[in-house]
């Protein structure tokens, strides 16, 4: 950051301002007074799943309140050591340092203030799909999947994998994980679509370049005050033999569970918990958020907004181009923002585009 002086504070300060206001803090600290008061109440818990869900939301408001209120405390140290540094230059780095930690402070309070959607600050169902291409698809299948896994533990997150079917051959038939975090629905929204790989297939004997697919889908974990048109009659139940690694007793229990909503066509498939109650439990999430983003896009009438636009899983339709051969690119059509360091982002360092798309969505 550049030297601190006068006009760069005033500009600090007047974002903190700005962060008041699109943050609502005074609004947050009275619901959260609120939500305090109720999570005091004798029998509060009785009702585990409305109780958890209540902590939550106060969890949310309590880190918001916190991280404005770290700005704030970063505002009066970059002012404080800029005073000093006319007497004292060696105070100078020191208000250098608390200026360039208030402005990074100030771009993450920015970017949860874009994400006000209904579901936005909770928690994701990411699931990666192989398109066109063959054994590659199933590796840029495998390849996704690994890249969104290391992304959330990168976010601190919690990743837990659903569904992880291993291809014949290489890679993954399909791969379906719930991420757990604040703003993780929000900010993976950002990866919902086609995803295009361009590299010297690793299965080619003449070392030709390929083009390979895969789709994301993203859906929210829905609350459970969310209510779906879900008749359990109208689901078919199987349970199978687990096909790769997973929980306890995986190939020697039938622990896998696959549903059929009878009415819509909808399948869906669990089986990386430890055991078939969980595997249960855990695909009718996944069928509960599907059917309501059928529900929503039905009222809606339009181009569904929880998923992205659908389109056919090959050339034309990708949202993102990651190119390994005759160069090295990734690049956000969306956005344009573009990065060179392939390796990065395929090891999980994808803040850039993730922000890089939202940036672009907002200011549309």
């Amino acid at each position: 950051m550049e030297e601190v002086d006068e006009r760069l504070l005033d500009g600090l300060a007047e974002r903190v301002s700005d962060a008041h206001s699109y943050l609502h803090i005074e609004e947050k600290r009275v619901e959260l007074e609120k939500l305090d008061e109720e999570t005091a109440r004798p029998g509060f818990w009785d009702d585990v799943p409305r109780a958890q869900r209540i902590s939550k939301q106060a969890g949310n408001l309590r880190d918001t309140l916190k991280e404005y209120a770290a700005a704030l405390e970063a505002l009066d140290d970059a002012r404080a050591a800029f005073e000093l540094s006319a007497e004292d230059e060696a105070f100078a780095e020191e208000a250098r340092v608390a200026a360039s930690s208030l402005d990074e402070m100030l771009d993450a309070l920015e970017l949860s203030s874009w994400f006000s959607g209904r579901f936005d600050e909770g928690d994701a169902i990411l699931t990666v799909n192989p398109g066109q291409g063959g054994l590659e698809a199933n590796d840029w299948c495998e390849m996704l999947f690994q890249m969104y896994a290391r992304y959330a533990s990168s976010k601190g997150w919690k990743a837990t994998v659903l569904d992880a079917v291993p291809a014949e051959v290489m890679g993954l038939d399909r791969a379906t994980i719930q991420i757990e975090g604040r703003n993780a629905y929000g900010m993976l929204s950002s990866e919902a679509g086609v995803h295009r790989l361009v590299r010297i297939s690793p299965t080619d004997e003449k070392e030709r370049r390929h083009t390979t697919f895969a789709s994301v889908e993203v859906l929210p974990v829905l609350p459970d005050d969310i209510e779906v048109d879900l008749n359990p009659a109208d689901v078919r139940v199987d349970v199978y033999r687990s096909s790769g690694p997973g929980g306890q007793c995986v190939n020697t229990t039938d622990s896998a569970v696959r549903l059929t909503h009878v009415p819509t066509g909808l399948v869906v498939t669990c089986q990386n918990q430890k055991s078939q109650l969980q595997n249960k439990e855990a695909a009718f999430r996944v069928l509960k958020a599907r059917l309501f983003e059928l529900e929503e896009a039905k009222r809606a009438e339009q181009i569904d907004e929880l998923r992205g636009e659908r389109k056919e899983i090959s050339f034309g339709s990708q949202i993102r181009n990651y190119v390994l051969y005759p160069y090295q690119l990734v690049k956000d059509l969306r956005s344009g923002v573009e990065t060179g360091n392939v390796d990065a982002v395929l090891g999980g360092d994808i803040d850039q585009l993730v922000i890089g798309y939202h940036k672009w969505r907002v200011s549309q």
